[in-house]
């Protein structure tokens, strides 16, 4: 029997899954900014600051603990589970620390927070590995709660730092998140709950999103059905995702029974359904009547039927779900103060706006420059050295729904917008793929809505384009050249 050798370097997972970005798409000059991404494959698109070291001596840590402990009167470590909750607390001015466990139960969680309360009679910082869930909505009810969020990866990496043998417990765990807070506090923000308003819409748009990835694949699920039994209709229907679609199966899941249908009844059906030309109804019914069985086994036949009508019932409830939160969204999204901002922006349209809206937020002092926005949405991609090698990548940690935000809608600004459209043709001529050049598009529009969100200015192209006439910009010359 051969060893296990347990000592060899495991290549990270991101050189397995991804491709690498093509700095080359960002190599022009930023003429909203004044930035310039240096034009060399392993630079990245983020904006580099030469680094400058500081001291740390154990007077400044002292300081900082104590004004901790001024605005704190205990801190508390949480690992969260579905059904109980570890602890870690320690109270200001002291080195004791106490271990408990918390049922994951309503009375108890209350009970649990006025007793500290009323022990510790003022604010009580907790760290735990949630920005929002059950623990943390339980707990933001009480205003003596201050809470920080560390990221789990955060966590675990600095748990590996200490026991290399990976050795895991949950209380250890939240003592481990306590420690964070504590030695590392500066760089941890609490959260900041935005109005009623704009979180509602957050939540209305992410479960919409969700929504529309269940119809995909309830859609996906209802085409290889049908294509073992009946796969005429997908000749028959470009979009499978209607309602048109969902009744014709409906009342008709087989074709046997279609062919049977009367031609009057196949024409009341589709007009009735806004299918107001009579050139393709004609060419459906045409297809009907032509069409052949693909097999007439009675056990195939019943099975798969019993299974299309069943899909046809999941894809018509999520139909009518996602038109639900649409008429939700479009009642609450233009009440809110920021909505004409994104509202205006070339190809937003109803879905994207209210998404854009949600992405920026209404705190304008979260982020300090585009640059921070652009590394937190994931557009702006990371640099790895080691040694002599040197290499870009996209990033892995990223709130994923507002990366696809903001390149689903950069995707819908190049035939909208002449700058767009001109940028991203120019980094199709580089060689660059076209989800390299929305991205890097992407890059681009986040500066301009930084500067249009921070002023309160709606975008307006004409300006722009003045602007860039003004800076010399290398696009406007490469676009008069081509043309």
């Amino acid at each position: 029997m051969r060893l296990r050798i347990t000592n060899n370097p495991t290549p990270t997972v991101d050189v397995f899954s991804f491709s690498f970005e093509f700095a080359g798409a960002l190599e022009i000059v930023n003429e909203y900014s004044g930035f310039a991404v240096t034009s060399a494959r392993y630079i990245a698109f983020a904006e580099l600051k030469q680094c400058t070291s500081h001291q740390i001596t154990l007077s400044l840590w002292e300081v900082f603990m104590s004004s901790l402990t001024q605005e704190f009167s205990a801190f508390i470590g949480i690992d969260w589970a579905d059904t109980k909750h570890d602890i870690c607390l320690q109270p200001a001015n002291s080195q004791h620390r106490e271990f408990d466990q918390l049922p994951h139960q309503i009375p108890a969680i209350e009970q649990w927070a006025y007793s500290l309360q009323k022990r510790f009679g003022g604010t009580i910082a907790v760290v735990l590995e949630l920005s929002k869930g059950p623990i943390v909505y339980a707990l933001q009810k009480y205003d003596f709660f201050v809470l920080f969020p560390v990221n789990p990866s955060t966590l675990a990496k600095y748990r590996e730092a200490f026991k290399p043998s990976r050795a895991k417990d949950d209380p250890t765990d939240a003592e481990l998140a306590l420690d964070l807070l504590l030695c590392h506090g500066d760089r941890f923000k609490p959260i900041k709950r935005q109005s009623v308003e704009m979180r509602t819409l957050t939540y209305l748009v992410e479960q919409r999103r969700q929504l529309v990835g269940d119809k995909t694949r309830f859609v996906n699920r209802l085409c290889d059905t049908l294509k073992q039994y009946f796969p005429q209709t997908l000749d028959w229907f470009e979009h499978r995702d209607t309602v048109l679609f969902c009744d014709f199966m409906t009342r008709w899941p087989t074709l046997t029974q279609v062919k049977r249908a009367r031609k009057a009844s196949l024409e009341t059906f589709f007009k009735t359904h806004n299918v107001r030309f009579d050139t393709v109804i004609a060419t459906r019914i045409s297809g009907i009547r032509a069409a052949t069985p693909l097999t007439l086994d009675v056990a195939v036949l019943t099975a798969h039927q019993l299974q299309a009508m069943a899909q046809v019932n999941q894809l018509r409830t999520t139909l009518q779900a996602i038109d639900q939160f649409d008429d939700a969204i479009a009642k609450l999204a233009p009440t809110l103060p920021d909505y004409a901002l994104f509202n205006a922006l070339p190809g937003a349209g109803p879905h994207l706006a209210p998404r854009l809206l949600v992405a920026f937020g209404e705190q304008r002092e979260r982020f300090t420059s585009a640059a921070q926005f652009q590394q937190y949405s994931g557009v702006a991609p990371v640099t790895e050295r080691s040694g002599k090698k040197c290499w870009v990548h996209w990033r892995w940690q990223c709130p994923t729904f507002l990366r696809q935000t903001m390149v689903e809608w950069a995707a819908q600004t190049i035939n909208k917008s002449f700058w767009a459209g001109a940028y991203y043709r120019q980094q199709r001529d580089k060689g660059c793929s076209h989800q390299t050049a929305v991205r890097a598009l992407a890059f681009k529009w986040i500066r301009i809505l930084y500067r249009c969100w921070q002023n309160r200015t709606p975008y307006d192209e004409s300006k722009y384009l003045n602007a860039l006439k003004r800076r010399d910009s290398p696009l406007l010359k490469q676009v008069t050249t081509t043309s």
